[in-house]
């Protein structure tokens, strides 16, 4: 490792680099270099240390992450001579290990992992219309990251709806062992069961991983730290890396106190702040440091600039979302004008709905956009094809990803044969493969097989079954035969893209299905000996903004980017817009919504500004069907920027009055800043507390009285 690098770091980048014994927490702000020390880090481990490679182990949140730390980190290292440090995503560790270990819950190594929209499908089918789908995914997930099982979530269950939820995940765990798959939980959840349950594997695990560091500890969940227990259990050479002011996925499991108890959960720990910040001008950091100051729940730090005092915030006060969007596009044009490129320009907000607006703004003034994340690579229909055809070539006894594929193109196997054919593969335990090709050690039985499958079907749809998978098989010799040249035969003998016509829509879906062979084709080049098994778990791993990058990145396409505060995480722009900065959209005020990690998503918004920073804001805006009338945030007072022109626009905007029951009374006439008019059903008073009944519009609503206002 070259002197240099280390002569590149700050004093406290330092510090943290040469702290190589027992427990760290670097601290580290927005923009303040923690990618720079976490890989400047494990080259100094390996190369002015000694330790060897296959000792160190780097656990980030997302694939892109961990390829640009190794690039960075090996780009230092001057001599590897053995296998270079494992540096991946926790999930895919947990793939790793399954790997090895899953023989011990007595489970088959080749096992598939199915992604969020194949766990949502089978979840689907077995829910019914019996429960809100998003409640039974999330409440199984949560079941799983509290390690809960199916009958102790039937248990605890007292409510109905919670009853049919732990019976639904019940099913869908045999669904997932029959099938050998596992979800996205189970990558984190069975290898901490293993090593629970097998102590001498944890401390094998724990002493090959002598020095453990992780990325972005903010965003860890209680059943990441229980596996960092686990592979700690033999040493405390635990480096983690997060900022608390920057945690804002509690939604997904996220549990800050895993960052802020650092130093209790793992005795003796050191406490490394990183302040001064690469990215962004003074006026900038002065804002988000005065904005987040209002937060309780932090360890502190204050981000320091290397840069100049640069241009002051700008505060977009408009009348509504179009005339906000009219405003913002001036801006942008004179931006593009001056030489600005566009991908440096960004448009944050915190509610997806606000980029309607946006969309139709920017449409009319032709002005080049990419709405980030609206639609995933990976689950369009066309893909998901693929990737089903695939799955069905690692294994034809895969029935789930078979349903899709067994028609299509189409072949003439209809719903009512293939309802037949699952009937009957139930009857006889096993798959729809295995009944027209069945391995029996008994010829009575193989015979049974064949002859329900041929009573029940026509002779030509029995026929196309059996030539269909036949085709599968030979793809199967082709694929043994070369990786590289599969894809041909696939195409030549499946078709896909030549069942597709001509419209506008078809053209771009054999578009992106032959894209999608070229991710395949790049994998095999740069892992010659993987098969494509691993192509398909590695690539169920991958991330929705990583799925965004691929897709803009292979079709050259450039505009400004429109995202959600929470994809813009990491990410940062020259030039940024946040809009949308009125009480009720940000900070959003739910039931479940907490002010604080509101706050941390300002932040957030605010710190991915390099040079120029404008807010947003609209007296009302049209949303679900409402034109809703709104007061600025509270954000922009707490911020510090233009605190004055704040506080006017407050007073000229209807504000919620909290003057007690005196004030409604059945049959008055409200508005809500969501919701609207309405008008008062009933009033109930409960200690201090008034509640209404409003109808709005034949939406009947139990709410607050302080959160509507007289008309």
């Amino acid at each position: 490792m070259q002197d240099s690098f280390l002569k590149q770091l700050n004093s406290a980048q330092l510090e943290a680099v040469q702290t190589i014994d027992g427990a760290l927490l670097i601290l580290a702000g927005a923009g303040s270099g923690k990618t720079k020390t976490i890989t400047t880090r494990l080259a100094y481990l390996i190369d002015e240390i000694g330790i060897p490679p296959n000792q160190c182990l780097t656990l980030t949140f997302t694939n892109k992450a961990a390829s640009e730390m190794q690039r960075r980190a090996l780009g230092m290292i001057e001599n590897i001579t053995t296998h270079p440090p494992l540096l991946c995503t926790f999930h895919k560790f947990g793939l790793l290990f399954l790997k090895f270990y899953i023989p011990y819950l007595q489970r088959k190594t080749n096992f598939i992992l199915a992604d969020s929209e194949d766990s949502k499908r089978i979840i689907k089918e077995l829910n019914g219309d019996l429960a809100p789908l998003a409640l039974v995914v999330s409440e199984i997930s949560r079941y799983k990251n509290s390690q809960i099982t199916p009958s102790e979530a039937l248990k605890e269950a007292h409510r109905e709806i919670y009853q049919h939820i732990a019976k639904v995940y019940g099913a869908y765990q045999k669904i997932l062992i029959e099938k050998n798959m596992v979800d996205f939980d189970d990558l984190l959840l069975l290898p901490l069961g293993i090593m629970q349950q097998n102590p001498q594997i944890a401390k094998e695990v724990s002493e090959r991983y002598q020095y453990i560091m992780v990325d972005e500890y903010q965003d860890t969940n209680h059943l990441q730290y229980l596996l960092l227990k686990q592979l700690c259990s033999t040493h405390q050479n635990l480096c983690v890396v997060g900022d608390d002011d920057q945690s804002i996925y509690s939604w997904r499991g996220a549990n800050i106190q895993n960052i802020l108890q650092f130093s209790e959960q793992f005795k003796g720990a050191k406490i490394i702040k990183l302040e001064e910040n690469y990215r962004s001008t003074q006026a900038i950091l002065k804002a988000a440091n005065q904005l987040i100051a209002n937060n309780k729940e932090r360890l502190g730090k204050e981000l320091k600039t290397t840069l100049g005092k640069g241009k002051p915030i700008e505060i977009l006060h408009s009348r509504d979302e179009q005339a906000e969007v009219r405003k913002i596009a001036k801006i942008i044009k004179q931006l593009l004008q001056n030489g600005v490129l566009a991908k440096n320009i960004a448009i944050l907000f915190r509610v997806n709905a606000l980029s309607r607006s946006l969309e139709e703004g920017f449409n009319r003034e032709n002005i080049p956009y990419i709405l980030v994340g609206a639609i995933r690579f990976y689950e369009r229909s066309e893909i998901k094809d693929v990737l089903s055809y695939f799955r069905v070539l690692v294994n034809l006894d895969d029935d789930f990803s078979l349903m899709r594929i067994i028609n299509k193109p189409k072949r003439g196997i209809g719903k009512t044969t293939i309802d037949k054919l699952v009937v009957l593969a139930q009857e006889h335990n096993t798959s729809i493969f295995g009944l027209l090709n069945p391995k029996d050690s008994e010829e009575k039985i193989r015979l049974q097989k064949l002859q329900s499958v041929q009573e029940a079907l026509s002779n030509k749809t029995y026929h196309k079954i059996k030539d269909f998978f036949a085709t599968l098989q030979d793809l199967q010799k082709s694929l043994q035969d070369s990786s590289l040249n599969f894809l041909d035969e696939f195409e030549q003998k499946i078709g896909l893209c030549e069942a597709l016509g001509q419209t506008r829509e078809e053209i771009d879906r054999v578009s992106n299905i032959e894209e999608f062979y070229g991710v395949y084709r790049e994998f095999i080049k740069q892992n010659p000996l993987s098969e494509l098994e691993e192509f398909l778990n590695d690539l169920a791993l991958r991330s929705d903004q990583e799925d965004t990058e691929i897709r803009q990145e292979s079709k050259g396409v450039e505009g400004v980017s429109c995202m959600s505060v929470h994809s813009s995480k990491g990410l940062e722009f020259d030039y940024v817009f946040v809009i949308g900065l009125e009480e009720g959209f940000f900070p959003m005020i739910r039931e479940d919504s907490s002010l604080e990690e509101e706050r941390r998503l300002a932040y957030v918004a605010l710190t991915r500004a390099k040079k120029e920073l404008y807010l947003s804001y609209a007296d009302s805006r049209f949303y679900k069907g409402n034109r809703a009338f709104l007061r600025p945030s509270s954000f922009l007072v707490e911020s510090g920027v233009s605190v004055n022109q704040a506080k006017i626009e407050l007073r000229s905007v209807l504000i919620p009055s909290s003057n007690g029951a005196n004030e409604f009374k059945r049959g008055d006439c409200v508005m809500h800043k969501i919701l609207g008019a309405g008008r008062v059903v009933e009033v109930h008073q409960e200690k201090q507390e008034t509640r209404l009944k409003i109808n709005f519009g034949g939406l009947i609503c139990e709410i607050f009285s302080n959160f509507v206002v007289k008309v």
